[in-house]
């Protein structure tokens, strides 16, 4: 967990694990794990769709029962909280399940190194 989440590379934990915003790197600097054979998926958005729906809904519900703002404003605030916490959790998310993928099928991502 400690390595997704500061999106190392799972084996050695130095290494970086991605070369952009979301592009996973074809090796590890440090070790030479062959990432390019992993694949996060659709996980990494399916997990955040349910966590960020569970903790921003009730909030947005919240605010909208104790303060009387138009809707248009709801809907310009609620989406830049939404977008905001999106992009600053996509990462370590997918770096999370790169590093579950690991654990779990280490056999299958290291056949590749």
């Amino acid at each position: 967990m400690s390595a997704g989440m500061r999106c190392v590379c799972p084996r050695c934990g130095q290494g970086r694990l991605f070369a952009g915003f979301l592009t996973v790197a074809e090796r590890c600097d440090v070790c030479g794990l062959d990432l390019s054979q992993v694949d996060s998926g659709d996980g990494p958005a399916v997990f955040l769709i349910f966590i960020l729906g569970f903790l921003v809904v009730p909030v947005a519900l919240w605010v909208s029962m104790t303060v009387e703002w138009p809707l248009w404003l709801h809907a310009i605030v609620w989406s830049i909280v939404v977008l905001a916490l999106t992009l600053g959790m996509l990462r370590p998310a997918k770096a999370y399940v790169i590093a579950l993928q690991y654990r779990y099928r280490r056999s299958e991502v290291e056949k590749g190194s």
